[in-house]
């Protein structure tokens, strides 16, 4: 991550509104009930005091062992949550969106990712032959209507395979966004538990540990892409922009295409 010195983290310039994912309680998805009201101040409370890694064990052991999958894009700060989890269990399932329009080098970044930290489950997503023939024949629905095509590709297909789980873990961190500023170690999101082990982490501090546990980095990083999308969306940032200003570049777009209707999403 040697560029993420030259680029700007959050511009609090930038008037996104924000989308359900950014959301307390992720827009109109299903609040808790009594129970999980418990549950969620009971982890929280944990939550509050603990390291990233003791999060990620918080949410793959005790009651939720077994029900919880973790949401990755084998994206540019991936695997250092995925390390954290082939910690504790490295048959967890690893929920990854293969929306057919990645590029080659992170389909490959997957591929070694598992490989090196012995990832045993996982599951790559993507829409129907149906839904690909019905919402976008020709393929070029992104360039006329991204949220459309993010809502078939992504949000569709994660949300039928998060169906079984109680929980997800994600990478989102408060740095990223303006709208991420605000978000806390656990939530609760369209009907189920959300841990977020590195809320609080920073640039340097994913460096760091990159370094210190020698992971594999994502190939397109050194060459000017700090947070990596679908190829037709991302673009290369350059010094002193924001440090997502190459996805969905011009567009008043900052996460992908999750919708108040619909909910779900990484």
């Amino acid at each position: 991550m040697s560029s993420a010195s030259k680029i700007t983290v959050v511009d609090a310039g930038r008037g996104v509104m924000p989308r359900a994912f950014d959301r307390p309680n992720g827009g109109q998805g299903a609040g808790p009930d009594g129970q999980q009201r418990a549950q969620l101040a009971a982890l929280a409370e944990k939550a509050a005091e603990m390291s990233a890694e003791e999060i990620v064990e918080l949410a793959l052991t005790g009651d939720l062992v077994g029900r919880t999958a973790v949401v990755s894009s084998f994206g540019a700060e991936s695997a250092v949550l995925l390390q954290m989890v082939a910690k504790v269990d490295p048959n967890t399932p690893i929920l990854f969106l293969n929306t057919g329009k990645l590029f080659g080098e992170t389909l490959r970044y997957r591929d070694r990712l598992q490989d090196v930290l012995g990832l045993g489950d996982v599951r790559s997503l993507s829409p129907s032959l149906e839904a690909r023939l019905g919402a976008d024949p020709e393929g070029t629905l992104w360039s006329r209507d991204t949220d459309a095509c993010c809502s078939f590709r992504k949000v569709v297909p994660l949300n039928r395979a998060l169906a079984p789980f109680a929980a997800q873990i994600t990478g989102r961190k408060r740095f990223q966004t303006r709208e991420r500023a605000g978000m806390q170690p656990v939530e609760f999101h369209e009907g189920r538990f959300r841990f977020n082990p590195l809320w609080q982490w920073d640039l340097a501090r994913l460096e760091s540990y990159m370094e210190a546990h020698k992971l594999p980095r994502h190939p397109l990083v050194e060459d000017g892409y700090p947070s990596i999308g679908c190829m037709p969306c991302t673009r290369r940032v350059q010094a002193g922009e924001d440090y997502r200003a190459g996805r969905w570049s011009g567009l008043e777009k900052d996460e992908c295409g999750i919708h108040l209707t619909d909910g779900g999403g990484i």
